[in-house]
């Protein structure tokens, strides 16, 4: 951990880069247009918060340090509170596990906090530093919710894809062993819809808000940032379904191939049965039993069970039983 809960600070110059700062102290006062971003797990980051940005209410400041904060979005006078959950690209978790970004955006401030990182908000930061990023901060805010659900469609995607490959191999190759697959999809996709419905509201309550700092320009890219998150909701909704439908379909074939199976079991003791019955007969052990004194008694008997098999077998056949 570092001495300061400062990760960095950047003062949009309106052409798409930034100047950066080191340290809170390297800031002007009454800075236009700047980004702070802290670490949530730093054990000062909420004072300096506070410092750099006085006018956000208590309400606001203990809603952006929680740790199970639900995504939504907050117009406030001072300024708008926003969280949003964006996929998991941190090595060793997974997708699902999804990140919250959150943002305190006023007239002169974007102040975003981490307790993990996020792809999403890295990006912006970094086509800064490439001098083409966003130029308001505006721009910076609908630029990293774009970024959010891109990562959240494109995990879709590569979901989507999964099921279809699941739906090639139930056809071809049933096993007990998709059924472990199948039930990974759907728990993946009931738990993004879980962080990604309220979004839409959340994104909504921002396009609406009374913010100067929001332009036409940005509203229009908000409302294809919602377009996008509505087919990614309609996506997991169809994802859920047909994941059911593919168990429902495994579940059918596996069915199916144990029928037959035990079918095939039930003509071959149908075939035995009488073959049992004959061989345990003649091999009692009394008098009076036909050719115990002749020497072609076994060959004619073995002759008779054969002629007995393929009689049983074209009666199958002509009762369509196989």
């Amino acid at each position: 951990m570092t001495n300061s809960p400062l990760i960095f600070a950047k003062m949009l110059d309106g052409n798409g880069g930034s100047t950066s700062f080191s340290s809170l102290q390297d800031v002007p006062e009454n800075p236009s247009q700047i980004w702070l971003h802290f670490d949530a797990n730093h054990p000062e980051a909420r004072s300096a918060m506070h410092a750099a940005a006085p006018d956000i209410d208590e309400y606001s400041l203990n809603a952006i340090f929680d740790n199970e904060a639900r995504p939504r979005a907050l117009p406030l006078d001072s300024g708008v509170l926003i969280i949003l959950r964006g996929i998991n690209h941190n090595e060793g978790d997974e997708p699902e596990d999804m990140v919250a970004i959150r943002l305190w955006v006023s007239n002169k401030h974007l102040i975003s906090l981490r307790y993990r990182k996020s792809k999403a908000l890295m990006q912006v930061s970094e086509s800064l530093d490439q001098n083409r990023g966003p130029r308001t901060i505006g721009d910076a805010v609908t630029q990293i919710s774009a970024n959010v659900f891109t990562f959240i469609e494109s995990s879709i995607d590569n979901l989507d894809e999964k099921i279809d490959l699941l739906e090639s191999k139930v056809m071809d190759e049933p096993s007990r062993k998709l059924r472990l697959d199948i039930s990974e999809i759907r728990k993946s996709a009931i738990v993004l819809r879980r962080y990604i419905a309220p979004q839409k509201e959340a994104i909504n309550q921002l396009r609406y808000a009374e913010a100067n700092w929001l332009s036409t320009k940005n509203q229009r890219r908000l409302q294809e940032a919602q377009d996008t998150l509505l087919r990614s909701i309609e996506d997991l909704d169809s994802i859920r379904e047909r994941a059911q439908v593919v168990k429902d379909e495994l579940v059918n074939a596996l069915s199916d191939k144990l029928n037959r199976n035990l079918y095939v079991l039930s003509v071959i003791t149908a075939i035995f049965l009488p073959l049992g019955f004959l061989t345990g007969l003649f091999g009692i052990n009394i008098g009076g039993m036909p050719g115990v004194d002749s020497g072609n008694a076994f060959t004619i008997f073995a002759s008779s069970l054969s002629v007995l098999v393929i009689i049983q077998i074209i009666l199958f056949k002509l009762f369509k039983w196989f």
